[in-house]
């Protein structure tokens, strides 16, 4: 994978894009999602607002962006249980752990999902179909495409819940459990 939000870039251009996402994760943790704008993730970053705006087309691109790195950075664990609905469900809790880490972030990246920006739509597109790769590796050989979509769909759903602030996102990982055993009864 290209470490380029939008395109190809060369090593310095790389360099810069990096540092403009390290700046975007410390300031998000200093000043929250409200308050971050590209311009003092440029500042952060020490690179000027419109070279910024080169490789991060708007707040909702930069918390997408680091949302799916955060997601594809994750170590990629065997999904762990005897069921299939154990697997799932460690798969779920891992993530809703990983959202709990960096609550910032996944508020961010909730909402920003939610947006049509060509860019984050890209990225939406890959942060989807991850989730749907893992649940998926979490179900076997021969997963029912129907089930693996119901989960994705249970899944999102429960991100967006969290992200407006209806649960934590320890609290959406446990209530999976649930959701995951009841959508697969039978399968």
């Amino acid at each position: 994978m290209s470490s380029a939000p939008r395109r190809e870039l060369n090593p310095r251009q790389t360099e810069t894009v990096d540092r403009l996402l390290q700046a975007g994760t410390e300031e998000l943790r200093a000043v929250g999602v409200e308050a971050l704008t590209i311009r003092t993730v440029a500042l952060r970053a020490g690179v000027s607002a419109a070279t910024a705006y080169t490789y991060l087309a708007s707040k909702n691109h930069l918390f997408a962006e680091l949302f799916w790195r955060a997601l594809i950075s994750e170590p990629r664990v065997e999904p762990a249980g005897d069921t299939a609905v154990e697997r799932v469900c460690s798969v779920t809790r891992r993530m809703g752990a990983m959202l709990a880490e960096s609550p910032e972030l996944a508020a961010g990246a909730t909402s920003a999902l939610l947006g049509t920006d060509p860019d984050v739509e890209r990225l939406r597109l890959r942060i989807g179909s991850e989730f749907v790769s893992r649940f998926r590796d979490a179900l076997g050989a021969g997963a029912d495409d129907a089930l693996v979509d119901a989960l994705a769909l249970a899944f999102s759903g429960a991100l967006l819940q969290a992200g407006m602030g209806l649960m934590t996102y320890t609290e959406m990982g446990e209530r999976l459990d649930a959701v995951i055993a009841a959508i697969m009864k039978g399968h």
